[in-house]
C-alpha cells in the first residue's frame, strides 16, 4: 500500500524547504512528504492526490500567501479531504486570524514560527494529530450505513447516539436513489415501512430496524455488559466528571466501571469547541475531549458501559447496589454519582411536537451540515449557547441568537462574546423569548416575543441551550438532594434543614460525600458545584481520593 501523505505549502522556499526538512527527518519512513511553494500549486497537487487515490493524512498551511491565504487553501482541501489533520503556520503577529481560523475550517493546530527545536515545539503536535488520523475510521464503502427520513425524531436519535460515541455511519434518505435501493435490497422484496425506520446496515451487512439504543451499542462494538458483578468504585455518568472519576480510579488500582446511558461526555460532549480548558489553546470539541478521556480511561483498565440506564441504588451492608433497567445490577464498595444535567425543555406551545424534528436541544452536530445557507436560531445566553452560535455560522446563511435576558455580560465568557461581535452573520436579540411553534411533520415557524411585541419568522432550525436540569429521579429516597433535584453533600448536609435523621455528624465533612457514606457526587449534579468543565473533572478526581479514604476505614 502506498505511504499516506503529509502536504506543506509555503509560498517562502527557504521555510518550505525547512518545514519538508523537518517531516521528513521524522516521518520519512512512514509518510510521502509533498511540499509547494504556492497556494496554487498546492491545490493542484491535492486533486492530483485524489485523482490517483492517495490518502492525504495532514495538510500544513502558512497563513501568509499572496494567492490564497492559508485558512482559505485549507478550506478548499477539506472539500478534497475532509479526513486530513488542518494546521495554519503563522508568525506571532498573525495569532489573531489564526484564532479565528479555528472556527471557519474547523483547524486542528496552528503553530508559531519558528519551531525550534522541533523535538519539543513541532513533532509532539503533529505526532498527536496523525494518531488521531489513524484512529479515524475513514471507509466509505463498508462503513456502517443509516437509511431514514429527513424530519423523523427517530433518525435523529440514531445518528446522534453514533455521532457522539465517535462511530463513523453515512447517512441516506429513504427517498433518495441509493436510500431506496438499501431498503428495498434488505428488504427482500417487501417493502419496509416508515414505522421499520431508521434502518441501520452494519459493515457486516447486519440489518436493524428502528434498533434501540442498546441494540445499536451492541451491533458496533460498544461495551453494554459488565464484566463481573463487583466493583470497588462504580461512577453513574459519563461527563465529564465521570470520566475524571473513571481515569483517575482505574489510574489508581480500583475495579472501576463507568456507566452511561447515551454517550460519554455528557452535555459537554454535545459542545462544538471548547476554548478556555486548560492545556488547549487551540480549543477542542466536547467530541474530541470525550474521547480522548474515554480512551485515557480505556487505557488504565476501566470499563465503560454505554447504552446502560440506571434505575436504583441501594445499600446493602457494606455494599451500594446499582440496579439497571433491564433488572440486572452491579454492586461496589464505593459509587460516584456523575450524571451530570441536562438542557431544560422549553415550554412554548407547539415545541414538544417537534423535538428531533427542528428542534434540538444542545449543538446537535449532526444537523449543521443541513443548515448550510439556512436561517437558524438558537436560544441562550451562557458558554454552550455561544458556542453553538459561532459553530453554525460557518453553516448558516444567518444565526438568530435569542436572549431573554437584557444582554450576554453576566452569563458568556468575554472571549465568546468578542467572538460573536466578529461574526457578521450572526444577530443577538436580546429581550426576546420563543412562545409559539408551528409546522406541518417538521417546524416551519416561530413565534418570538421581543420589546416590539410578537411576530412570526420561518424557521426550520431551533437550537435550544437553556437551564440545567439534574437526571436524579431514580435516587428516590436513598439520597438527599436540594429542591430542584441536585445532590447535596458534606457541609450541605450539616444544617437541620437538610440532614437526614439518622446523619453521622463528623468533625471533617467530606466535602463530596452524600448522606450515604461511600456514595460520593461530583459535576454539575451536585447542588453547588461550578458548572464548568474543568471543575467537573476536579471534582471527579477529588472524589476518587475520598474514595481511598473511606476505603481505608471501612
Amino acid at each position: 500500500m502506498d505511504k499516506p501523505v503529509i502536504m506543506t505549502v509555503d509560498d517562502d522556499p527557504g521555510v518550505s524547504r525547512s518545514v519538508a526538512r523537518d517531516l521528513r527527518r521524522r516521518y520519512g519512513h512512514s509518510y510521502r512528504i509533498v511540499r509547494a511553494d504556492t497556494a496554487v500549486a498546492g491545490m493542484e497537487s491535492v486533486r492530483q492526490l485524489r485523482l490517483r487515490g492517495d490518502d492525504v493524512a495532514a495538510i500544513l498551511a502558512d497563513y501568509r500567501m499572496p494567492q490564497m491565504n492559508g485558512v482559505e487553501f485549507l478550506e478548499q482541501a477539506m472539500d478534497l479531504y475532509p479526513y486530513a489533520r488542518r494546521v495554519l503556520l503563522t508568525a506571532y503577529a498573525d495569532t489573531d486570524a489564526a484564532i479565528q481560523a479555528i472556527n471557519v475550517v474547523d483547524l486542528d493546530h496552528y503553530m508559531l514560527k519558528p519551531w525550534d527545536p522541533p523535538e519539543e515545539k513541532f513533532y509532539p503536535v503533529l505526532d498527536a494529530l496523525l494518531d488521531a488520523w489513524h484512529r479515524a475510521d475513514r471507509r466509505e464503502s463498508d462503513e456502517l450505513r443509516v437509511v431514514g427520513a429527513r424530519w423523523s425524531a427517530r433518525s435523529y436519535k440514531i445518528r446522534d447516539f453514533l455521532s457522539r460515541n465517535q462511530v463513523p455511519y453515512r447517512w441516506m434518505l429513504a427517498d433518495d436513489p441509493e436510500g431506496a435501493q438499501l431498503l428495498a435490497a434488505a428488504g427482500e422484496g417487501c417493502e419496509i415501512s416508515p414505522a421499520k425506520l431508521p434502518l441501520v446496515i452494519t459493515s457486516d451487512g447486519t440489518k436493524l430496524t428502528a434498533p434501540t439504543t442498546a441494540e445499536l451499542a451492541a451491533a458496533v462494538g460498544l461495551s453494554t455488559a459488565p464484566a463481573t458483578d463487583f466493583y470497588d468504585l462504580i461512577v453513574i455518568g459519563g461527563g465529564p466528571g465521570g470520566l475524571g472519576a473513571a481515569v483517575y480510579g482505574a489510574s489508581e488500582g480500583l475495579r472501576t466501571v463507568m456507566v452511561e446511558q447515551h454517550a460519554s461526555g455528557g452535555q459537554a460532549g454535545q459542545s462544538s469547541r471548547i476554548e478556555n480548558y486548560l492545556g488547549f489553546p487551540d480549543g477542542v470539541s466536547g467530541a474530541q475531549l470525550a474521547d480522548r478521556a474515554r480512551r485515557q480511561a480505556l487505557k488504565f483498565g476501566a470499563e465503560l458501559l454505554t447504552a446502560r440506564k440506571v434505575t436504583s441504588l441501594e445499600v446493602k451492608g457494606q455494599a451500594r447496589v446499582v440496579g439497571f433497567a433491564d433488572g440486572t445490577g452491579i454492586a461496589a464498595h464505593t459509587v460516584i454519582l456523575a450524571t451530570g444535567v441536562s438542557y431544560r425543555r422549553l415550554t412554548a406551545p407547539g415545541l414538544d411536537d417537534f423535538v428531533g424534528r427542528g428542534t434540538y436541544y444542545g449543538a446537535a452536530v449532526t444537523e449543521a451540515p443541513e443548515c448550510r445557507d439556512r436561517e437558524v436560531y438558537i436560544v441562550g445566553a451562557a458558554n454552550s449557547a455561544g458556542q453553538g452560535a459561532v459553530y453554525l455560522s460557518g453553516y448558516a446563511s444567518r444565526v438568530h441568537l435569542i436572549v431573554r435576558s437584557d444582554g450576554l455580560e453576566r452569563s458568556m465568557s468575554h472571549y465568546l462574546i468578542e467572538q460573536i461581535s466578529n461574526i457578521s452573520n450572526i444577530e443577538v436579540h436580546t429581550g426576546t423569548e420563543v412562545v409559539g411553534a408551528e409546522g406541518d411533520d417538521h417546524l416551519e415557524r416561530l413565534t418570538l416575543k421581543g420589546p416590539d411585541g410578537e411576530r412570526t419568522v420561518d424557521s426550520e432550525w431551533l437550537f435550544v441551550f437553556i437551564g440545567a436540569e439534574p437526571f436524579t429521579d431514580w435516587l428516590g429516597d436513598t439520597i438527599e438532594r436540594d429542591a430542584k433535584g441536585f445532590v447535596l453533600t458534606g457541609p450541605d448536609l450539616t444544617s437541620a434543614e437538610n440532614r437526614p435523621r439518622n446523619w453521622p455528624l463528623r468533625r471533617e465533612p467530606y466535602h463530596l460525600e452524600t448522606n450515604v457514606p461511600g456514595v460520593f457526587a461530583a459535576g454539575d449534579v451536585r447542588a453547588d458545584s461550578i458548572k464548568r468543565v474543568a471543575s467537573a473533572v476536579g471534582e471527579g478526581a477529588m472524589a476518587v481520593a475520598l474514595v481511598h479514604r473511606y476505603l481505608e476505614k471501612a
